[in-house]
């Protein structure tokens, strides 16, 4: 089952409660911390090169978790390791037994948000057949949502720092959507082959003929709508209406079907016909308004 969040979910992975337990490490430990994801405990050292225990996973999975919290509240270039330990429940000296600095443990976050983005790749690899497209165009739709939403203040710190020229950071949002941009160009060339090109280079989706661009323009449509989804809100545009919007375009670009009609998402489809339409300010109007009249004789 995949571990995606609902769209409608907090963004912030919550922080355990500081009083887990002895912190710790031992030689061959491992598993699966409390709160934490599948890992093999090889894959995790200390910074002596000690392999940590079940609950010195633990304690590092806390310290991860409390350097998301405070990147989702501050700048991170003022997030300190003592606040991250104090977050924490644990001390700085803790914090350095499992990274040596701040930006690892940002580092680390985007490596891990980059495995998770082989959910969705799984999502987008679904049962495209006539009687099941829609419960997968929704499926991916909210998949990237809540992933967009659990990942929210990594990608942010990654594209501040790749602006910034961050070498250990930079491309991390590439390598995080390209599983998904592959798959779905898979996906599209197997849905809709077509064209006078090798099979897998052309496709007759009507979105396009270069699955790979037909595949690029929906995940970065799905990138920008979920980085801007609370300013969409901001101007009465539900969530839900997002979501039913992005998987129709999925949907019609991989299928060439339309979406069923008489529903939003998973819900059937309301209308107000006494709701005027959703009006406000145009950005840069007062610039504009401004600009015109100096400009009147």
């Amino acid at each position: 089952m995949s571990r995606l969040p609902a769209p409608g979910k907090a963004a912030r992975r919550p922080v355990p409660p500081a009083d887990f337990g002895p912190e710790g490490t031992a030689p061959g430990g491992g598993g699966r911390p409390e709160g934490g994801r599948d890992r093999d405990p090889g894959d995790v050292a200390t910074t002596d090169g000690r392999v940590p225990g079940l609950r010195g996973l633990a304690t590092r999975q806390r310290l991860l978790e409390a350097t998301v919290e405070l990147l989702s509240t501050t700048s991170w270039r003022s997030v300190k390791v003592i606040d991250i330990a104090r977050c924490a429940g644990t001390s700085p000296a803790t914090f350095y037994q499992y990274f040596e600095n701040v930006e690892q443990a940002i580092g680390v976050l985007a490596e891990e948000m980059v495995e998770e983005a082989a959910e969705l790749a799984e999502l987008v690899a679904g049962d495209w057949s006539e009687g099941s497209s829609w419960a997968t165009a929704l499926a991916v739709t909210e998949g990237f949502l809540g992933y967009w939403e659990a990942n929210r203040a990594v990608f942010r710190v990654v594209d501040l720092a790749t602006e910034e020229g961050d070498t250990q950071l930079r491309g991390v949002r590439v390598r995080a959507l390209n599983a998904v941009t592959v798959a779905l160009a898979r996906v599209i060339s197997q849905e809709a082959p077509g064209g006078s090109g090798p099979v897998g280079v052309t496709t007759g989706s009507p979105a396009g003929s270069d699955p790979m661009a037909v595949a690029g323009t929906l995940v970065a449509m799905y990138a920008s709508v979920a980085a801007h989804r609370y300013g969409f809100e901001f101007w009465g545009i539900r969530t839900r209406a997002l979501v039913d919007s992005q998987a129709r375009l999925l949907h019609w670009a991989v299928t060439g079907r339309p979406g069923p009609a008489g529903v939003v998402g998973r819900e059937p489809l309301r209308v107000n016909r006494d709701a005027a339409p959703r009006t406000g300010p145009v950005m840069g109007g007062a610039v504009v308004s401004h600009r015109s009249a100096r400009r009147r004789p």
